[in-house]
């Protein structure tokens, strides 16, 4: 409560300043206040109740007091002070009438509001979890122009009508009317008494006091009223129609203080809504911060500890804190989300706060909304920890004991260090396990969590489209499609082709990545990783048998001769096609070997004899083959310029009309030398490069578009199928037994060594307020990715109580989702909203500043990125 004078001297300066903190004092009537009050006990128990009543024939000591008094177009009264008194409480039930009022506190106000509005929802049947959900009618402006009365102990009282609009002033009029039964008004807030005794002794002169005008503005707040604002779109246009809302509590009125030059308003004339629904301002890239900070502005106990008196528990000493700044900021930020008639809220003192205290979301780029979650938990943990002085605890090992022994004693280390609101509602524990691989040593940790990150085990795997060839041409290519871990390594796809290709025991398979007609690289070393292979590669494996492993490996590549056309002129070219073909060298003497071996691999390309003799009569177009072979991309711009085999045959000379094999390199680029069929093959190598150059009618009998076609490992542009997995599955993968990275292993105390542990996690305690974050995004040395995997999660029933390894006295392990941060687009980029549950099966779309109600069954989407559950109470 703050107030200001038109002429301000240093004194008076001073005792406004004093009393100067935007403490806001609420008007209500006294029955409802009183309801709530005797149900919900109070700190205001101990406080003393200061009756004042209304008079009549003011003794406004204002220079207008005659004028006004002729022409009676302001409303002028006397507050009287009755006495101090009485306790509360004492006013007496058969006192108490429609014409009496009470002054309380904001923490008393909301107290009983939520009381009311909990009482309310009971007897609907309608879950209800705080402050949240509270309806509110219209919000309107009123201001009042005080003086102090010194000598008659009471506050003078002038509503101007020039101050007001036409409807403010009406209800005004209807409100404080003393025509009827007589006004009296309990302040149980005591800042009247403060008001009284800060004049007094800040005071000089008394006549001057008197006539010092002080100007205060009340926020009337959903008080009822049969006029509702009909006439007001034709008198008032700066006054809107609402939209018909009740407010089942009777309401109350809200008294601010501010000076006269800094006045705060609460809200437009009118203005109808529900309380909480307030969006906050983006200032550039800040919409992951305004989807976090909505899913804590709507928290159960976080929004009642923070509206209520939560400096108290801000500790200036934590030296891991930061002085209770981040937490003022944030409850000064949540109080103005909460608001009676809030607008739009631009959070920039916060985003400073922020700032200063974690640099990396300084300016105003993109960041993670989790990451902005975790740091704010962590930080409001610190600043309000109750613990002053820390004491030293030493982890201890379980060496045998029971298991709820052991979690009990790191649970009260834990408690003994940090002891906050967020320990209270949202810390739980889970059980760690370490279990070496060589001597068996088994350690069993108890360490507390904020929130679950929980992998998506779906979108943990690759699917591969690859070519396998057989291992002695008896067969055509297959392609195969197999699953492997994304972040696997070519083991886990060596194992995974094994199984697919019902691999017998006396073979083996080459995986090699083939690139214009020639194998690339050989994929051999087991431990490389999988995200090495990349989508639009191109993999062929080949059969080998195993009993000739240690024999050299032959590789053939193949060439035709095309026409070319080079300044308007024919030009024959050799060029490469095909799927490179790959055998052992084994029983290899001479060249006959050597021709004999590849003309066995490629027999199964062979076409059908009566399928040749009518393509020689007649020849057909083969565009479909053609453009298949394009659409591989196996060919080049010249394949697409020839329409058929046959053409080409009848239109180039055949210069040599023998199949002929030649030495090579392994790119098929240089001929070393002919490999003739009666002498022998000199092997220099373990691997022999093989180029077979084909005459051009003698590969007619082969179906070279067969041996052309060969898949893209993931095809550039196919739409998958989206997937899908249950928040259940997520939780039992993280909660699966696996080993340690390699980064990350542990010091066995048994071996005196690192060793890649198995570990295995178990949830212990669950807390109060549960939340989920879904790993969407996935970081690699070579690539970035966002996953886009549907999670289907429950709304009303999350329950836990199968994946819990001990139940520590709780009743239920039900959940009820309340809020979801959403994340839309790229990873990089992209959008952050936050769906907010608000009472009933009300669910609201918080964008920025846009706050739209949104239906139940569209709050499920692949965008869910954390979710905030509540644990339900069971009904007794």
């Amino acid at each position: 409560m703050s107030v200001a004078s038109p002429e301000e001297s240093p004194d008076s300066t001073h005792r406004i300043d004093s009393f100067n903190g935007e403490q806001s004092v609420y008007f209500v009537p006294l029955r409802w206040w009183k309801d709530a009050q005797e149900s919900t006990p109070s700190e205001s128990a101990e406080k003393r109740e200061v009756l004042y009543t209304a008079t009549t024939g003011s003794s406004y000591g204002g220079p207008m007091k005659l004028i006004n008094n002729i022409f009676n177009s302001d409303i002028l009264f006397d507050l009287r002070r009755e006495g101090d008194g009485l306790q509360n409480g004492e006013t007496g039930e058969a006192s108490v009438s429609g014409r009496d009022f009470a002054l309380v506190s904001s923490d008393m106000w909301l107290q009983a509001l939520k009381w009311h509005h909990d009482d309310k929802n009971n007897e609907k049947g309608v879950k209800s979890f705080s402050a949240g959900g509270v309806d509110r009618g219209d919000v309107y402006p009123v201001q009042l122009r005080l003086s102090v009365v010194q000598e008659s102990n009471s506050l003078a009282v002038k509503i101007c009508k020039k101050d007001n609009s036409v409807e403010c002033f009406r209800r005004a009029c209807k409100i404080f009317s003393l025509d009827s039964e007589q006004l009296r008004i309990w302040d149980i807030s005591g800042k009247t008494t403060l008001f009284f005794e800060n004049d007094m002794n800040n005071s000089k002169d008394c006549q001057q006091q008197t006539d010092q005008e002080m100007l205060l503005e009340l926020q009337i707040y959903g008080l009822s009223d049969s006029i509702k604002l009909k006439e007001s779109k034709k008198e008032d246009g700066s006054t809107q129609q609402t939209n018909g809302i009740t407010n089942g509590i009777n309401g109350g009125t809200m008294f601010r203080f501010g000076r006269s030059n800094s006045l705060s308003f609460l809200g437009k004339a009118g203005e109808a809504g529900t309380l909480g629904l307030t969006g906050l301002q983006n200032l550039g890239n800040t919409c992951f911060m305004n989807s976090s900070l909505q899913c804590l502005a709507h928290t159960p106990k976080l929004v009642d500890f923070f509206l209520g008196e939560y400096s108290r528990e801000i500790n200036l000493e934590n030296p891991l804190g930061m002085k209770g700044e981040i937490a003022l900021a944030f409850g000064d930020l949540l109080r103005s989300l909460w608001a009676p008639g809030a607008s739009t809220v631009a959070p920039r003192t916060f985003k400073a706060k922020l700032a200063r205290f974690a640099p990396q979301f300084t300016g105003f780029n993109q960041h993670d909304s989790q990451e902005l979650l975790a740091f704010l938990l962590d930080g409001l943990h610190e600043d309000l920890n109750r613990v002053k002085n820390k004491p030293y605890v030493e982890a201890k090992d379980g060496d045998g004991r029971p298991d709820e022994e052991v979690a009990d004693e790191y649970w009260r280390n834990h408690v003994a260090r940090n002891d906050s609101i967020i320990v209270d509602v949202c810390q739980g524990q889970y059980k760690s396990t370490l279990v070496c691989p060589i001597c068996k040593k088994v350690s069993v940790m108890f360490d507390p969590f904020m929130y679950l990150s929980l992998p998506l085990p779906c979108t943990s795997m690759r699917t591969m489209d690859l070519t396998v060839m057989s291992a002695d041409g008896g067969s055509l290519s297959v392609s195969l499609t197999v699953n492997v871990p994304k972040f696997g390594k070519f083991e886990d796809l060596q194992k995974a082709l094994v199984t697919a290709c019902s691999l017998p025991d006396d073979e083996t398979l080459l995986v090699t990545e083939v690139y214009n007609n020639r194998i690339l690289r050989f994929l051999e070393e087991p431990t490389d990783s999988l995200t090495l292979i990349r989508d639009g590669d191109k993999l062929v494996v080949y059969r080998l048998k195993k009993d000739a492993e240690n024999s050299p490996l032959i590789v053939f590549m193949h060439q035709k001769l095309e026409e070319q056309f080079i300044l308007g002129k024919s030009s024959p070219t050799w060029k490469a096609f095909g799927i490179p073909l790959v055998s052992r060298l084994s029983d290899v003497e001479n060249g006959f070997d050597v021709e004999n071996m590849y003309l066995k691999l490629l027999s199964s390309f062979k076409m059908p004899t009566e399928l040749f003799t009518e393509n020689l009569e007649n020849p057909p177009i083969e565009e479909e083959a053609i453009d298949k072979a394009v659409t591989d991309g196996t060919t080049s711009i010249d394949d697409t310029n020839s329409t058929s085999v046959k053409e080409t045959t009848e239109s180039l000379p055949d210069p040599d009309p023998v199949l002929r094999l030649y030495l090579t390199d392994d790119r098929g680029s240089s001929i070393e030398s002919e490999i003739l069929k009666e002498k022998p093959v000199i092997i220099k190598s373990k691997r022999l490069n093989v180029l077979a150059r084909w005459p051009v009618k003698e590969l007619d009998v082969y179906d070279t578009c067969l041996l052309s076609s060969l898949p893209e490992v993931s095809k550039v542009g196919t739409k998958r199928p989206q997937e899908s997995v249950s928040l259940y599955k997520c939780l039992e993968a993280f909660l699966k037994e696996e080993p340690l990275g390699p980064d990350d292993m542990w010091y066995c105390p048994g071996c005196k060594e690192h060793r890649q542990a198995i570990k295995k996690l178990d949830l212990w305690r669950l807390p109060e307020i549960l939340v989920i974050h879904l790993k969407r995004f996935s970081y690699s040395r070579f690539m970035k990715n966002k996953l886009e995997a549907y999670v289907e999660f429950p709304i009303d029933g999350l329950d836990l109580s199968s994946y819990i390894s001990y139940t520590n006295g709780q009743t239920t392990y039900r959940y009820m989702l309340y809020a979801i941060s959403n994340h839309y687009g790229s990873m990089g980029g992209g959008h952050y909203t936050a769906y907010v549950h608000h009472g009933g099966d009300r669910w609201y779309d918080f964008d920025d500043s846009h706050v739209n109600q949104i239906s139940q069954e569209k709050i499920k989407t692949s965008a869910a990125y954390v979710l905030f559950y509540k644990r339900l109470v069971e009904d007794k």
